[in-house]
Formats: structure tokens, C-alpha cells, sequence
């Protein structure tokens, strides 16, 4: 039941690590997508796409938090006690975000419009980067049992700052890929504009994650040892989906280009819970110590079953209602 818990909250972190990522990154392609007047239009797709679910995204977000201090109390509070600053500036990173992007459209003077669109695109890289330096701490060990660890160095050391940059770019590359498929649906002209970003943000992230290696093997020993044999296989999987979907997005094969791309960033995030097992903090604290009594544990099976049958079809429904273009953006 344990392993179940943990299995659903990792399923959790996934998600949000997809459709999240996918939101976070148009942020940095409306970051580099030029002035008021080259960018109008590569920041309306954004939009457009971004539009619909960008607010509902953050769902996955919320069910990771509550399953956490339920099923695993000892670890959100470890978590928590440690990791506040990062924690905190994604926190504030996310209402910035979603200020910026609701005021730009509502905002009257070009120079407003800028100071908006500042706020959600430079937030939608900080956020992620927080994310992935929380990751890179937990991995690497640097959240104690007992919580109150450095708050400093639990999330600014080699592990967490490779977490923040792989992340930034992961979001990156999987925003590029999403929004390739909007523009070969909407505006044709913009596919190259959107397929260059894709194939430019694989090949750095491919390169960064390669160069990580290194900094895991002399930062996290054992964190790079476990993802060499547990989670090897979906690593595997991960760069096998990402060159596939590099390869469809080239080649204009839109059907496949989202699945591979979120497959490639769902695999990744299964092989670094893989090495994690059977640990929840760094080598120290096992899913078995952490966890709350069976009843809860089991009451939290129930609940996940219940809101995945209540809450699940209806996002479902989003998902593809805005991607076959039944919606309009906010």
C-alpha cells in the first residue's frame, strides 16, 4: 500500500511535469520571441494554445501537495522546512505568471503590454527552475530526515542548479513541440518558426543532460549510480521518445509529435522516481518510514480513485477540446 501511495504521487509529479512543462515553456518562447511588432504573432499562438489550460494545469500541482502531507507527513515536513525559499519563489513565480498573462490582454498601452508580458514570461523560467532545484535537493540528500536543513545550500549546489537548468530546458523543448502542432493546424507559416525552437531546445537539452552526468557523479554519487542501473531503462525510453519526437516535428508528422514529446518527459521523471526507490529523501528516509497508518494510506487510495472518476474525464474533456481547437483562449 505503501509503494501504491507513492507510485500515485509520483504519477502526480508526471503530470504535472508534462502539461505544466508544456505551459512553463511558451513562456520562454515568448521571452525570446522578439519586439511589440516581430513577436505579435508567435506570442498569439502562445496564447492561443497556453489559453485554455493554463489556469487547470496547476491541478496536478495541488494533488501532489495534498497526497504528500497526507500519505507522507514526515517528508512534507522535511521538505518544507528546508526548501521554503525556492518553494516560496515558485509560489510567487506562479501568481506572477498568471497576473502577467491575464493583464497583458486587457492591457491598453504597448508599454503596459511589456511590463505584463515581462512578468509571465521571466516567471515561467524562474518557476521551473525552483521546481528542479527542490528536485536536485531531495535527490541529492540535502533534505534531513528531521527537516531544517541548510536553506541555502539544499537547493543552491551543483545537484539542484543541473535540476533547475534541465528543467527550464525541458520545458522548453516540450513547449516547442506542443506548439509546432498548433501552428501546423493555425498558421501554417509559423511551423518553422516554432520546429527550429523544437530541434534547438533538444539538441541543448540532450547536450546539458549529457554534461550532468558528471556533475551527478561528483555531486550525488549515489543518486548517478542508482539512475545508471534502476532507472536506466526508462532514460532509455526517454531519449529514444525525445529523438522520435525531434524526428516527427522535422518530417511534419504532427500526429505523433505531442505524444513522443510527452512520453520522452513522463520517462525521465518515472527513471529519476526509479532510482529514488525505495527512498522518498535522498538515501536516508524510505517510503515505509515516512508513511502515514494503513487507514490513511488507504483512505487516500480511495480519494485518488474517486477524484480521477470525478475530476479526470473532465480534464480529459479540456485536453481535447482545446487541442482540436473547440476553444477559445481567455
Amino acid at each position: 500500500m505503501n509503494v501504491t501511495v507513492a507510485c500515485v504521487l509520483l504519477l502526480g509529479v508526471v503530470l504535472y511535469g508534462v502539461f505544466g512543462g508544456a505551459d512553463f515553456g511558451s513562456g520562454l518562447w515568448d521571452l525570446t520571441a522578439g519586439g511589440a511588432r516581430a513577436g505579435a504573432r508567435p506570442r498569439a499562438l502562445i496564447d492561443h494554445a497556453v489559453g485554455p489550460v493554463w489556469e487547470a494545469n496547476h491541478t496536478w500541482l495541488i494533488f501532489c501537495l495534498v497526497v504528500c502531507w497526507t500519505a507522507f507527513p514526515p517528508a512534507f515536513t522535511a521538505i518544507m522546512t528546508t526548501l521554503y525559499l525556492p518553494l516560496g519563489i515558485a509560489a510567487l513565480g506562479i501568481v506572477l505568471r498568471g497576473s502577467g498573462f491575464a493583464f497583458r490582454k486587457v492591457a491598453a498601452r504597448t508599454a503596459e503590454q511589456r511590463v505584463y508580458g515581462a512578468a509571465f514570461a521571466a516567471s515561467s523560467v524562474l518557476t521551473p527552475f525552483c521546481f528542479g532545484a527542490v528536485a536536485g535537493g531531495i535527490a541529492s540528500g540535502r533534505v534531513p530526515t528531521r527537516g531544517h536543513g541548510d536553506p541555502v545550500t539544499s537547493w543552491l549546489n551543483p545537484t539542484s542548479v543541473l535540476g533547475g537548468v534541465l528543467a527550464v530546458l525541458t520545458c522548453g523543448y516540450l513547449a516547442a513541440l506542443f506548439l509546432t502542432a498548433e501552428a501546423g493546424r493555425l498558421v501554417p507559416d509559423l511551423e518553422p518558426w516554432a520546429r527550429r525552437r523544437a530541434v534547438l531546445a533538444g539538441a541543448v537539452t540532450g547536450a546539458a543532460a549529457l554534461a550532468g552526468l558528471f556533475v551527478l557523479d561528483s555531486d550525488a554519487h549515489r543518486l548517478y549510480t542508482r539512475l545508471l542501473h534502476q532507472g536506466l531503462p526508462l532514460l532509455a525510453v526517454s531519449v529514444a521518445a525525445g529523438l522520435l519526437a525531434l524526428l516527427a516535428t522535422w518530417r511534419g508528422r504532427r500526429r505523433f509529435v505531442r505524444p513522443l514529446g510527452a512520453l520522452a518527459v513522463a520517462a525521465v521523471l518515472a527513471g529519476w522516481g526509479a532510482g529514488q526507490y525505495p527512498y522518498l529523501l535522498g538515501t536516508h528516509l524510505s517510503i515505509d518510514a515516512a508513511a502515514a497508518p494503513h487507514p490513511t494510506m488507504v483512505a487516500v487510495v480511495v480519494v485518488t480513485v474517486a477524484a480521477a472518476l470525478l475530476v479526470g474525464p473532465s480534464l480529459l474533456a479540456l485536453y481535447l477540446l482545446t487541442e482540436r481547437g473547440r476553444l477559445l483562449p481567455e
